[in-house]
């Protein structure tokens, strides 16, 4: 199993969330789904998915 974690792209220290298994992009709305199905979802706009390395990027507006 693939699990990621989630980086603000302004900030890659800043995690958003961890042990993502699924993500969901709905125009501007990114909903990030972790291991145990707690959800948290995000404005903004997927910037880098690297399923190798387990980490993903999102540039946000909130």
């Amino acid at each position: 199993m693939c699990l990621s974690t989630v980086y603000r792209s302004s900030s890659p220290d800043s995690v958003i969330m961890e042990f993502v298994s699924r993500i969901v992009v709905d125009g501007d709305r990114i909903t990030l789904t972790d291991v145990m199905g707690e959800e948290k979802t995000v404005t903004g706009t997927l910037k880098l998915a690297d399923l190798t390395g387990g980490t993903v990027q999102i540039e946000c507006r909130d």
